[in-house]
């Protein structure tokens, strides 16, 4: 069982100042869950951030595995205390999940190796 889970209404893909955003909310309020992936267009390090910026760190994903039911993503260990402890996130994916397909085929080219289906 993940460490936090997010209930993902919608994804998204946008550039913006040089950098590839995608990310995944469970709605537009700011107390509401969601995970962010940051990294330059031209290739480099990957920013994870998982509801609010204060758990974030680069080159934080170890492992990130697409599944029936979402996303479920495993955070490097030694970076468990930068977000609350958590070494596991589940994105829950739902069929009304806005632009989730676009959203998961930009992070699996984003995350390259990283990426299992």
């Amino acid at each position: 069982m993940a460490d936090i889970t997010v209930k993902a209404a919608y994804g998204s893909v946008v550039e913006d100042e040089g950098f590839l955003f995608i990310g995944f909310a469970e709605g537009e309020e700011e107390e509401e869950g969601y995970i962010l992936f940051r990294q330059p267009i031209g290739g480099g390090p990957v920013w994870f951030e998982v509801n609010d910026e204060t758990f974030a760190a680069e080159e934080a994903v170890l492992m990130a595995r697409k599944g029936p039911k979402g996303l479920e993503i495993t955070l490097r260990p030694e970076l468990a205390a930068t977000f609350g402890f958590a070494t596991s996130i589940a994105v829950k994916i739902g069929p009304g999940c806005e632009d989730a397909d676009e959203a998961l085929a930009a992070l699996a080219a984003m995350l390259g190796p990283r990426w299992t289906e």
